[in-house]
């Protein structure tokens, strides 16, 4: 199999390209475990925009990992895992599971904010990240080692085991 490609995608109303340290550091640990990863300039966290952004990338068949930071609190704006649960053909419930779990591990009872939530989306695997260094850390710790047999498993080209 070809190394695995990811778009790595920050979420928020404040960010820019400039001042990004958290989707720069999801793409540093990204490439580091031996992925291709390109970076999108940041969006705002408004559904149509992110529903957008996912769809057009799963749809090029360039990408197969879109990975978003950002997004995922309490707050009013922070919209994106409905956003991308609206298009998700296939929930990965195991992967936002873990993350708190193991966020719980890190930073106690303020892991049950997490929102954290993965899914398929037109054959590419999405996930989304709280939007803090530690997030996208814990992210990429949680994800490196299965990622590509998970794009095989989404692209249907896995072999099956009983």
């Amino acid at each position: 199999m070809s190394a695995v490609r990811i778009l790595a995608v920050t979420v928020s109303d404040t960010r820019t390209e400039a001042d990004d340290t958290s989707g720069a550091r999801l793409a540093e640990l990204l490439r580091e475990a031996g992925f291709v990863v390109t970076r999108h300039p940041p969006i705002r966290d408004e559904v149509e925009i992110i529903k957008d952004v996912v769809q057009s990338a799963a749809s090029d068949g360039v990408i197969d990992v879109i990975i978003l930071t950002g997004g995922t609190g309490i707050a009013p704006r922070d919209v994106t895992p409905e956003a991308i649960e609206s298009i998700f053909e296939k929930r990965l419930d195991g992967f936002g599971e873990e993350f708190r779990r193991r966020s719980w591990d890190l930073i106690g009872p303020r892991a049950m904010l997490s929102r954290a939530v993965a899914g398929v989306v037109r054959g590419s695997l999405v996930f989304s990240l709280p939007g803090s260094e530690k997030a996208v850390e814990l992210g990429v710790e949680l994800l490196a080692p299965a990622l590509a047999h998970l794009v095989d498993l989404a692209a249907d080209r896995a072999t099956r085991h009983a």
